[in-house]
Parts: structure tokens; sequence; C-alpha cells
């Protein structure tokens, strides 16, 4: 199976160049970041606090935690509910930063994250894709922008979406999210030393997605497989 592993801080753009990565190349896209929201709002509901590790790896053992595509795009399932609305929300955001640092976290949802990536040809993003999940992928991307960029882009999803935002507490979370990512014990946010780094600060959707791309095509042809 053909893997490309997308890592990078929130707001990055990861999500967006994954999907259309995966739909160019005909590949399955998956948002490893959704498994852990749905995780912390099964936390949420049953009024679990991050801090709580036993109680949260207690709820990641029960939670029924699934993905299905339906037309084409990745639906997050919590006991038979699709929740792929509920978990975009910064409440939920925060949470699953908090919650994923757990070993036995990671452990059940890398697991799950691994499995996919044996079935399917797979784009997949989050915070150690190429270090961690898929160590051996064909391609390794880290995209990055600025705090300022990632917390604007954020903002403006929110009120695309009809939410209420505020921009300077979107971006104190994101620098906050930042710092926790990179320094939990566990899996830490960092750069697979064979990756390449992508700054994405002036870069539309298209002329990132073209880039990767061809970074793709040349790995693959190179090792004379088909892209």
């Amino acid at each position: 199976m053909k893997q490309i592993a997308l890592d990078g801080p929130a707001g990055a753009g990861k999500s967006t160049i994954a999907r259309r990565l995966a739909q160019e190349l005909q590949f399955v896209y998956i948002d490893t970041g959704a498994m852990y929201r749905t995780l912390a709002l099964a936390c949420i509901r049953k009024g679990i606090s991050s801090d709580e590790e036993e109680k949260v790896c207690e709820a990641a053992r029960k939670a029924r935690i699934d993905i299905r595509y339906l037309d084409g795009m990745q639906h997050m399932f919590l006991d038979e509910e699709d929740v792929s609305a509920q978990i975009r929300t910064e409440e939920v955001s925060k949470a699953a930063s908090d919650t994923s640092k757990y070993p036995e976290v990671r452990e059940r949802l890398v697991a799950l994250q691994q499995e996919l990536a044996q079935r399917y040809n797979v784009v997949m993003d989050g915070r150690d894709i190429g270090t961690v999940v898929l160590p051996d992928a064909d391609l390794k991307i880290f995209l990055t922008a600025s705090v300022e960029v990632r917390a604007t882009r954020r903002y403006k999803e929110y009120l695309e979406k009809g939410m209420e935002a505020d921009y300077e507490a979107i971006k104190k979370e994101i620098a906050e999210r930042d710092y926790n990512d990179s320094h939990r014990a566990h899996s830490p946010l960092r750069k697979a030393e064979d990756a390449v780094e992508l700054d994405t600060s002036d870069l539309g959707i298209d002329e990132v997605t073209e880039k990767i791309l061809q970074l793709y095509r040349d790995r693959t042809e190179g090792n004379g497989q088909e892209a």
C-alpha cells in the first residue's frame, strides 16, 4: 500500500491539503486528529477531565470509535452516532490535545491508524504520522505556518460556519497547543528526519498541493512505482 504522511501544527492546512491530495491520487484520506477529537468528545460527555488519566484511558478502551466513508468523505462515529460536526469546536480541540498525551490513548488509536494504512492507499495527517504511525511512508511532509496566519485561518473558518470566534483567543489557544504537542513525553510533534518541510504562510492551497504531488511523483517514479 502507498502512504503519504502529513504532519504539522494546528492550522497549518494539513486537513485541507490532505483531502486534495487524496482526491487527486484517488487515495483514502485519514484525519487522525478527528479520532482524538472523537475520544475527547466522549470524555466531555461523560464529565471526565483531561487530567484524569485513568478515566480518560478507560474511556478510550470503552468508546466505540469508527471511521466510515460516506460519499467519499470521512465521517467519525462515536458509539454508532455520527459526531463529525460535534468534534469541530475549540472545546473539543483543546481536550483532544490534552487527552492525546496519554500513552494508552495513543497506542489504541495508532493501532487503528496503522490497520487502515495496511488496507488502503492513504494520505494521513496528524502530529506524529511520519515519526510514529507511518515511519516507512513513501513521502513525509511537515507543513507549518506562522501562529498569526494559522489563527487567521481558523478564525475565518469559524465565521464561515456561522460560529462565534475571538481571534486573540484562537491565537493563544494555537500557541498553547503548539507547546503542549511539541513537549509531551510520548510521540511529540516533531519533523521526521526524512520529511520535507513546507511553510504554507504565503502559499495557496493549489500551490502546496502541486508541490507535494510533484514530490510524490519524483519519489515514486524514482523507486519504480506508479503514482
